[in-house]
């Protein structure tokens, strides 16, 4: 049987990077970005995310099954394809384009986005913009999900003006980011990221995932949909603020 990892700071990093991605898959979209920054303090960020991603998909499972009546047809039909191409892109780019050049771009959009939308609060009604703009965040979401785990700010710039009911909303990113998920298996094995340490640790952590998974699930279904959309703005922000301070620190350090 494979070793795991032994060393208690990797714990001390780990387990809250897995709680703040069964948050995440429980319907908080976008906290679980903090996963793999937490993790990159123990091992290469490439790695970190090989190891959380048999983590990611059997949260993806238990989360299409509790959502799997609440859901956007529309919407996937414009972002997955986006996504894709987005994925596709960042697998030939990968090692022509830095992390922190991502993290810097996304963080600035989440900023200039939350900005935009609490500036305009007067006007609150749902909207919509066109297939085109679909299928550049997604493209966006997939291109940066595969390259830094940080998908959710693009993602959410497209849906969350919708307004759409909250279990559809949750439900219909469930949905975008389990097949985003499911297509980064072959080319992790193809990198070489998934080691048998990094299955067996991944197995080791797995009652921690699926706890807080459920407890995401239990959080979203007793917070009143009001309630919902300010935390998920709130959490946009500070998420982007983060890839901004992370992006900013890295530049520094060279």
């Amino acid at each position: 049987m494979p070793a795991i990892i032994t060393d208690p700071f990797f714990y001390a990093v780990a387990i809250p990077a897995v709680i703040f991605l069964g948050l995440s898959k429980g319907g908080f979209a976008g906290i679980g970005i903090a996963s793999t920054p937490l993790l990159a303090l123990y091992l290469p960020p490439l790695e970190a995310a090989a190891l959380i991603l048999p983590l990611l998909i059997t949260q993806d499972v238990i989360s299409i099954y509790v959502y799997r009546r609440d859901w956007d047809a529309s919407n996937l039909k414009i972002l997955l394809p986006g996504a894709v191409i987005g994925m596709a892109l960042a697998w030939l780019l990968a090692s022509h384009i830095s992390d922190n050049a991502v993290r810097l771009t996304i963080g600035l959009i989440g900023v200039a986005f939350v900005a935009n939308v609490w500036l305009k609060r007067a006007s609150i009604e749902p909207t919509r913009m066109g297939p085109a703009a679909g299928v550049f965040w997604g493209g966006l979401a997939g291109f940066t999900s595969f390259m830094t785990q940080a998908g959710g700010p693009p993602y959410q710039v497209y849906v969350l003006p919708q307004r759409l009911p909250k279990l559809v909303l949750v439900g219909t990113t469930t949905i975008f980011f389990a097949v985003v998920n499911a297509l980064k298996v072959v080319p992790y094995f193809m990198l070489g990221q998934f080691t048998p340490a990094n299955l067996a640790t991944s197995i080791a952590l797995l009652p921690v995932a699926i706890a807080a998974n459920f407890g995401g699930i239990w959080l979203v279904k007793h917070t009143p949909t009001g309630l919902f959309y300010k935390i998920a703005y709130v959490l946009l922000l500070l998420i982007s603020l983060a890839l901004l301070w992370q992006g900013v620190s890295e530049l520094l350090r060279k």
